[in-house]
């Protein structure tokens, strides 16, 4: 018996979210110094203690709650409904995509974040484009 592409699919973004998530909860700092640099880091911890307990505990609940989508994606890898994987793979380009849009149109004109979007966008389409690719390779299997 094979591995199904939803599987390896839902599990690769499973794993991705999970340790995104965990260090997001565990490790807020050092996940923002890896992903903007060290000087933009320092600049998104806040300049008072009731803004970083603030910046911390939002990083906590983002990171939580990227920990819960990994486990769901965990538990939708082994759903083995076609119609449902097609679903869910729509829904996760449709996720992935308006994503991007929201960091072209808005995260952009923060002047801390703007040097970061577009490898940040580039991570939202590569993502969308591994869901598409899973719809056209199981659209090739119903119809050949």
């Amino acid at each position: 018996m094979g591995l199904s592409g939803f599987f390896l699919i839902c599990m690769l973004h499973s794993v991705i979210a999970l340790i995104c998530g965990a260090f997001m909860m565990f490790y807020s700092y050092e996940f923002s110094v890896f992903s903007h640099g060290h000087e933009t880091a320092s600049k998104l911890q806040g300049s008072t203690p009731h803004d970083r307990l603030l910046i911390r505990t939002a990083d906590s609940f983002s990171g939580f709650l990227l920990f819960a989508i990994g486990f769901l994606l965990f538990m939708v890898a082994f759903v083995k409904d076609h119609k449902f994987q097609s679903f869910f793979a729509k829904g996760c380009v449709l996720l992935h995509i308006s994503m991007a849009i929201w960091r072209v149109y808005f995260e952009r004109n923060l002047e801390e974040l703007a040097g970061d979007w577009p490898k940040h966008v580039a991570g939202d389409v590569t993502l969308a484009l591994s869901w598409v690719l899973l719809l056209v390779y199981s659209w090739r299997e119903k119809y050949d």
